[in-house]
């Protein structure tokens, strides 16, 4: 019999699991050695304890505007927006939830590093793979961000060792994770199902074994970068979970839950409740093995806590704001789950753990030099683009995609360089929101995280428009951010594949012809036919201009105090 292993945290972390397993099996095995027909022992039930978050994209301090609070009901029915999240407070909640329970285990389901803040991305995310290791993250599935730098990237965040180029940053060295990364759908040989990191893990509480398995976003290939993830395969979710399930249950586990890189859409926005919830999970965890228990969820950064199909499904919004608590009610005669209870809690700002406080703040004073340069002003608050769907009425035009959008365009249209005309960005490049005021580099480097390559192609006006039409894919809408004179309508009941009408769409008042090329600006990302834009990978005469954030932030520079770009680029019809 064993216990089940215990982090390797500096925080305090309780043995009493340890100990009570050990005197537990030798009591058992003197028992059985007096010989006779002795019974087995009673059954009885114990309680393990999950603390489960999800989608931190490297938040150490605590997030600002409305990516750093939370809706909560008041005592008269109005909602208060509850100032939430933030490394050194997220670490005294874990402590304070793990205190409840020596069966302990903190989990996560993805993207924890990735579209980080400039305090954890200059440094490569390396500082917060050191404060969830001191917070004493035990598991987590790997998210699509997590593949941003490719492969290679992952494995050294997994294994540890200084990047290629810019050596440890973050230090002398750099051990890596003391969690365990889990990816069972992500294979580098599909045919003999070999995969990139562990497919799950298993922890043992007073002889009964609990499964995690690990479950990255099927979809990742069309978000990350081709090119970091070349010779890699993702699979179903469900499909690779159920195919798990016979090797599980061979090994005598019965228990078995999932941390899944995909979620579900709340239709109201309450943060321990379950109304109305839409999207992949529903059909993910309908088709799930019935022997899968409990199912924690992310991706669409959303708070729930459901029971779908007689399974608990949570998520725990993001950026460190909510901590999932999942109770297990483990049966030791049967080996199985009797119930699972859940409660979302919000992580206030009451009090900061020291030793992750005095970690963060070092890693923002190192990177505030940097971080605090003011580069610009804006009268009006800046606001990211809608990602995936679009509210009804609206264009899916936002003023800060606009401005990047320009941003870019200005970076690239020297016409000594085959300059641009056109310039474009997708939404889920446009990360935060940029209030009124000053504007720092820290801010605008929040919103362009992704240190991408603004390249410049040239398309076809045909292409153009097969563009334009790439944005509308099945349920999904993604509307690109274009530059200043580029125009055109969309229609919202048109079938997919006829929502632009080619005759709208105008450069300069002109209407685009089909025949004719022109020299179109977008990210790396993009021109790799990231997010479905296929249409990129068909572009002539690529040349790379500067990286997203320098071509952002001299662009801010120049055009200090900023004036909002206002102009109607995109409208939309019914």
């Amino acid at each position: 019999m064993s216990a089940p292993p215990l982090s390797s945290s500096s925080l305090a972390r309780p043995r009493v699991l340890l100990l009570g397993a050990l005197v537990s099996g030798a009591l058992f095995s003197l028992h059985a050695g007096c010989g006779g027909d002795s019974a087995p022992p009673e059954s009885k039930q114990i309680h393990v304890q999950l603390l489960a978050f999800n989608d931190l994209h490297g938040n150490l301090e605590p997030p600002s505007g409305s990516n750093g609070t939370v809706p909560t009901p008041g005592a008269d029915g109005s909602t208060v927006n509850v100032n939430a999240g933030g490394a050194a407070f997220f670490a005294t909640h874990i402590e304070q939830l793990r205190a409840q329970n020596p069966n302990t285990v903190v989990v996560a389901a993805g993207d924890l590093i990735g579209a980080s803040p400039l305090i954890s991305g200059i440094f490569h995310d390396e500082p917060t793979i050191a404060v969830l290791n001191q917070i004493g993250l035990d598991i987590t599935s790997v998210g699509n961000h997590e593949f941003d730098d490719g492969r290679d990237e992952l494995l050294r965040m997994q294994n540890g060792g200084c990047h290629p180029v810019d050596g440890c940053q973050s230090g002398t060295s750099f051990p890596g994770a003391k969690f365990k990364y889990l990816s069972a759908n992500v294979f580098t040989n599909a045919a003999t199902r070999e995969t990139l990191l562990p497919a799950y893990e298993i922890r043992e509480f007073e002889g009964v074994k609990v499964a995690f398995i690990g479950m990255t976003l099927e979809g990742t290939p069309g978000i990350v970068n081709p090119t970091g993830i070349a010779g890699l395969t993702f699979q179903d979710e469900a499909d690779t979970v159920n195919a798990l399930v016979p090797q599980l249950k061979a090994q005598g586990v019965k228990a078995i839950g999932v941390l899944i890189h995909e979620g579900g859409y709340p239709a109201a926005k309450l943060y321990d409740d379950c109304q109305g919830v839409s999207g992949p999970i529903l059909d993910i965890v309908a088709r799930l093995d019935p022997e899968v228990d409990f199912i924690h969820s992310g991706h669409t950064h959303e708070a729930y806590n459901c029971v779908i199909n007689g399974r608990r499904v949570t998520s725990a919004a993001s950026y460190g704001r909510i901590i999932t608590q999942m109770d297990l009610v483990l049966d030791t005669g049967t080996k199985d789950v009797v119930s699972v209870e859940a409660h979302n809690h919000v992580v206030t700002r009451d009090a900061a753990n020291p030793t992750v406080d005095a970690m963060v703040k070092d890693y923002a004073t190192r990177a505030a030099p940097l971080a605090n340069r003011v580069i610009g002003r804006t009268p009006v608050e800046l606001k990211i683009p809608p990602r995936t769907t679009i509210p009804s009425g609206q264009s899916g035009e936002s003023l800060l995609g606009n401005a990047i959008a320009d941003a870019f365009l200005e970076a690239t249209r020297d016409s000594d360089k085959g300059g641009a005309v056109i310039a474009v960005t997708n939404p889920g490049g446009v990360r935060a929101d940029i209030p009124a005021g000053d504007i720092t580099y820290g801010q605008a480097y929040t919103v362009q995280p992704f240190a991408n390559s603004v390249t410049t192609l040239t398309l076809t006006g045909a292409q153009v428009h097969e563009m334009l039409e790439q944005q509308f894919q099945g349920t999904s809408t993604r509307i690109l951010q274009v530059s200043a004179g580029f125009t055109y309508s969309w229609s919202a009941s048109a079938p997919v594949g006829k929502k632009v009408d080619p005759a709208s769409i105008r450069l300069n008042g002109v209407t685009l012809d089909p025949a004719a090329t022109y020299r179109v600006t977008q990210t790396n990302y993009l021109a790799a036919g990231g997010d479905g834009f296929s249409v990129f990978t068909q572009g002539q005469d690529l040349r790379t201009g500067p990286i997203d954030i320098d071509a952002f932030a001299t662009y801010l520079e120049a055009h200090n105090p900023l004036s909002p770009p206002t102009d109607k680029r995109i409208t939309v019809v019914p």
